[in-house]
């Protein structure tokens, strides 16, 4: 069998064993996903109120709160879900099985294939969840065209592949599964000083170029473009430019990392 049959066939067959293990233990992607989903609840029903008049003036509805909160937790919800992916490639490589694996006649990278697009699977299926929980309780994108949601979908996975890589290579990196969780945090407290919950204008001077240029906020932007008609600006070649930085240095470290030998 040639090398792209072999390898799209090992790849398959890692991807199965991911969703399998995913589907047996659905204790760490229902914590991992209840993070957003209860931001989201919270920042509606408790700080709703306050954080849409601020922002949106006195007197304000706090739909348009809502329109404005949701691109941003759908984005952290991507990074939220991708600290799953840490963890599983970190217990897969200090549990034994990746010993096993190099034994074994399959594709070397179909290993490391299997969990991205595992992840990237899990973070869309984690998207979509938020995203119906948040038209539940009021999203609406009226002036969206058919090809803005598209575009926004392509985002969104673009994004999630991005930082799956990253994620990937925080797992082979760690020592343990509980370090490959602790190294993933920064997967969710970048969104946290972001554009998401409140507008850079409205942060410190000195702290706004840090908020405005890391990879969430052109993503949240360009987002809140596609879905709500504002303007994306130079905020979506800067989205672009972050997700081809990010899948690069991630598939470069994770490469490196997987082919160096076992620890």
């Amino acid at each position: 069998m040639s090398s792209l049959p072999l390898a799209l066939r090992d790849s398959r067959t890692m991807l199965r064993r991911n969703l399998l293990h995913a589907r047996r233990y659905p204790s760490l992607t229902l914590n991992l996903l209840l993070t957003p989903v209860m931001l989201l609840l919270l920042f509606v029903y408790v700080f709703g109120g306050a954080m849409s008049a601020g922002i949106t003036g006195a007197g304000a509805d706090r739909s348009q709160y809502i329109a404005y909160l949701v691109p941003g937790l759908l984005l952290m919800t991507i990074g939220s879900t991708t600290i799953g992916t840490a963890v599983s490639v970190s217990m897969d490589m200090t549990e034994g099985i990746i010993a096993r694996f190099r034994t074994l006649a399959i594709h070397r990278g179909s290993v490391l294939i299997g969990h991205v697009v595992g992840g990237v699977l899990q973070c869309v299926t984690s998207v979509l969840l938020v995203g119906a929980v948040a038209v539940a309780i009021g999203f609406r994108s009226t002036d969206a065209t058919a090809l803005e949601w598209l575009a926004a979908l392509g985002l969104l996975t673009l994004f999630a592949l991005a930082l799956t890589w990253i994620a990937v290579g925080m797992g082979l990196s760690s020592p343990n599964a509980e370090a490959a969780s602790n190294n993933a945090m920064p997967l969710i407290f970048l969104p946290l000083i972001s554009s998401a919950f409140v507008p850079v204008d409205a942060m410190p001077g000195w702290f706004q170029p840090i908020a405005q240029y890391q990879p969430f906020t052109p993503a949240i932007e360009t987002l809140r473009g596609l879905l709500l008609g504002t303007s994306i600006g130079h905020n979506g070649w800067l989205t672009l430019a972050w997700c081809l930085a990010l899948t690069t240095l991630g598939y470069r470290w994770s490469t490196t990392l997987f082919d160096r030998e076992p620890r």
